[in-house]
């Protein structure tokens, strides 16, 4: 797309469509606008803007679009709060010609962005607090009536918006009252029957399941239908999406536009197969009336609620809405409770939970995860080597002390001989018995914390060589003739 210049002070003639013609002069560009075009203010007429369009080459369609959406504009009353009217639609009022007669863009009211907010900016806690909006609940209920009253307006006109989602509408911050822009967009019912000027754009995790194989051209009201039921689920909802869930194990990750196209919807009646409800949803508590209309919209085989159902249940509930005893801000629909409450006591859980989590150290192979630096894991590695060799000395100083002490035992022996004799023989056998079990039991014990200990070969070397040393010192003690072992000496 060629870069379009600032056409500020440029004059066009307004063609009304009673046919009346008025010349306008631009003022200053106030928005880049789309991809369709520029948004400029209006000398002189400081209630109204043009949008002056990119592409001067569809100016036959865009004029037969324009005038049809001219002769057949919805029809709503005024949105009127404390003595103030909020525009809540940029439907356009008269197309622009330049002086060759090309429709180059057409005069639309001014709507006060400034004074307006993104309808997703209510639907997360985070944002409202940020942009300084109310918590109350029955403002976001209300804000989905509003909604659900303009498209319902539409639809009795025979338009269809396509391209609904949260991002595309916008609500005035301090009544909660509609602002819609980019009308153009919309699917346009032609003034001559069969006629019909279709919508450009669809965005992903609005588009109904029937629709993953259609074009823009032939979506219409269920489209409609179906992205509105979303919107409305995710104000009642705390912004959650209602295809949206906690997956089940063992199932292949899928995106939400995935999951619609297979109705995989976690709220309804049934439990779903691939996933089960958000953990902080709301829609327990939801009115049965409430429970039932989603399920319609949402579930396969359903008979998708109209936008004008949506508005009549919608201004029931907001009459018979419960305000909260505990929280001001918060309200309920039935005899259950305050969904939000108990939302906000699971979430406080969570994060005790999480908190606690981040408070107990992080273990791997014995080292906390924290410490895990370079640096750490070579210091940690040269303490670990250090006290390893500590172990070693400390081991061979102590097998030689070992073998030392059963290399003396005889002379040991010498100092209680006189006992060991009086005991005889059967009972000399049990103490050989007695000491070896307790050099089997000291090995086995000390084996994980001294490494050496670990070498069988060692062990059973120590072991055989300790029996060899008692045996060789009872026999001295004991007197045994000479030449029992060896061959008595000739002179």
């Amino acid at each position: 797309m060629i870069e379009q210049p600032n056409l500020e002070g440029n004059s066009y003639a307004a063609i009304y469509p009673n046919g009346r013609f008025e010349k306008i002069t631009l003022g200053a560009m106030i928005n880049r606008g789309g991809a369709a075009g520029r948004i400029y203010l209006v000398k002189n007429f400081p209630q109204v803007v043009a949008k002056i369009f990119h592409n001067r080459s569809k100016s036959a369609t865009n004029r037969q679009k324009l005038e049809a959406m001219l002769h057949n504009p919805p029809h709503f009353p005024p949105a009127i709060k404390n003595g103030v009217e909020y525009v809540q639609i940029a439907w356009p009022e008269a197309v622009l010609d330049d002086e060759n007669g090309f429709c180059v863009g057409y005069l639309m009211p001014l709507v006060k962005m400034d004074e307006a907010v993104s309808l997703d900016h209510l639907m997360q806690k985070a944002i409202r607090k940020k942009l300084g909006l109310s918590e109350k609940y029955s403002y976001r209920i209300f804000a989905a009536y509003n909604v659900t009253s303009m498209v319902a307006a539409l639809h009795r006109a025979g338009h269809y918006i396509v391209d609904l989602k949260p991002s595309n509408v916008s609500v005035y911050k301090d009544s909660m009252m509609v602002a819609m822009v980019d009308c153009d967009g919309f699917s346009i019912k032609g003034e001559k029957e069969g006629i019909r000027y279709p919508a450009e754009f669809v965005s992903e995790e609005y588009i109904y399941p029937e629709g993953m194989s259609q074009s823009c051209d032939e979506m219409g009201e269920e489209q409609d239908k179906f992205a509105l039921a979303v919107m409305i689920f995710k104000l009642l909802n705390n912004g959650i999406h209602p295809f949206s869930g906690t997956p089940r194990k063992d199932v292949e990750m899928l995106t939400i536009q995935n999951r619609i196209e297979q109705y995989h919807y976690a709220y309804g009646l049934w439990p779903d197969t691939y996933q089960a409800p958000h953990p902080y949803s709301l829609h327990e508590y939801f009115d049965p009336k409430t429970l039932e209309m989603f399920e319609r919209a949402f579930v396969r085989g359903g008979k998708r609620p109209s936008a004008e159902e949506w508005q009549n249940h919608l201004k029931y509930l907001l009459k018979n809405l419960k305000t909260c005893k505990k929280n001001p801000n918060h309200a309920y629909f039935t005899a259950k409770g305050c969904g939000l409450c108990v939302a906000e006591e699971r979430l406080k859980g969570t994060l005790v939970h999480v908190q606690k989590q981040k408070e107990t150290p992080q273990m791997l192979r014995g080292m906390e995860v924290s410490s895990l630096s370079v640096e750490n894991f070579e210091k940690n590695k040269a303490e670990k080597l250090s006290e390893a060799q500590k172990i070693k000395n400390f081991t061979i100083a102590g097998i030689i002390c070992y073998l030392t002490f059963f290399a003396a035992l005889f002379k040991i022996f010498g100092s209680v001989g006189s006992w060991l004799k009086d005991i005889g023989f059967g009972m000399q056998a049990v103490l050989i018995t007695l000491i070896m079990f307790g050099i089997n039991r000291f090995i086995k014990h000390f084996k994980d914390r001294l490494p050496l200990l670990q070498n069988r070969a060692l062990t059973q070397m120590l072991q055989v060589y300790a029996f060899i040393c008692i045996l060789i010192a009872l026999l001295f003690l004991n007197e045994f003739p000479d030449g029992l072992f060896l061959p008595p000496l000739s002179l």
